[in-house]
Parts: structure tokens; C-alpha cells; sequence
């Protein structure tokens, strides 16, 4: 009898009939023993950062709207314009179109940075950089190169304190694959 019992036992393995119980009564023990308090204020912080049924990515604070969808798709749109309008009004349309599409992918950036999702450290410490030196370029009217250079260092800064962000905001992680 004990020969055939293992082998009908292996075949409920292998086809996962036998695992299923176990996993349930373990998974019934765990949330007997934890507190509900605790159970709760992680689900609560868990739902604050992502949606339910995407791949975790952290939800905008807009809710389900697309706003940055429409906003890309606002600056596509204005790129085109943009490209068959004349001279004053083209050069206008597509650097509207750059700005808008570049404002959603970094909103997008900051979010999964500082949710711990994805680190995005060099693209906004570049943001940070390009920002100063537009800055220095046509508000100073600062050197060309004193600006690239000024840049560079808050590229470099920037970098650093976003890359500790994201560092306390994932666990401890420098970037995640996913």
C-alpha cells in the first residue's frame, strides 16, 4: 500500500494537486497569526502607490485619466503642425510639441523615481542640467561654455541626490531591472 500511495502522491506533485492545500492552510495560518492593523496600513500604502492590476507601476495622482497620454499626444500633434506650418509660426509649433512631449515622459520619470519603481537618476539630473543651462544661456546671457560647464556640475549634484532618493524610496537599491 505505501508504494502505491508515494506514487499517487508524486503524480498529485507534479501536476499540483498536492500543493494547493498546503499553501492555502499556510496561507490561512500567517493571516490568523498577523495583525490586522498591520495587514491593513501596508495594503492602504500599497494601493496610495499603484494600481490594482497593472505591473506595479506607481498611479498618477490624477487617477485614471490620461493626462499625460493626452499631453503627448497634444505635443505629436503640434510637431506635425509644426513641421508644415510656415517659418514664424513652425518653429513655434514644434518647439511647443518638444517641450510638451518632453514635460510627460519627465512627469513620468519623476513618478516611478520617487515611488522606488524605477530609477531614473541620470534623466532627471540631465533635466536638471539642461534647465540651468537654458537658464544661463537666455536669461545671464552667460558664455556657452560656462553654462555647459555649470551643466555638467548640475548634472553631476543632482544626480547624486536622486540617486540617494531612490536609494531610501526602493529599499536599497541602486536601480531595478524589471
Amino acid at each position: 500500500m505505501a508504494g502505491k500511495r508515494s506514487r499517487k502522491r508524486r503524480k498529485e506533485r507534479r501536476h499540483g494537486l498536492a500543493a494547493q492545500p498546503q499553501a492555502g492552510a499556510a496561507a490561512e495560518v500567517r493571516a490568523e497569526t498577523a495583525s490586522p492593523a498591520a495587514g491593513d496600513d501596508e495594503k492602504r500604502i500599497r494601493s496610495a502607490r499603484r494600481t490594482p492590476g497593472d505591473d506595479g507601476a506607481p498611479a498618477p495622482p490624477w487617477g485614471s485619466f490620461p493626462l499625460s497620454e493626452l499631453v503627448v499626444l497634444v505635443g505629436l500633434v503640434m510637431l506635425v503642425a509644426g513641421f508644415f506650418a510656415g517659418p514664424p509660426r513652425g518653429g513655434l509649433l514644434l518647439g511647443t510639441g518638444l517641450a510638451l512631449g518632453s514635460l510627460a515622459g519627465l512627469e513620468l520619470a519623476v513618478r516611478e523615481h520617487f515611488s522606488g519603481y524605477r530609477s531614473h537618476t541620470m534623466l532627471l539630473g540631465g533635466a536638471v542640467g539642461v534647465a540651468l543651462v537654458a537658464v544661463l544661456l537666455l536669461a545671464v546671457k552667460a558664455p556657452p561654455i560656462a553654462a555647459a560647464a555649470a551643466g555638467a556640475v548640475a548634472l553631476g549634484v543632482s544626480a547624486y541626490f536622486f540617486a540617494g532618493a531612490f536609494r531610501r524610496r526602493s529599499g536599497g537599491a541602486l536601480f531595478k531591472i524589471r
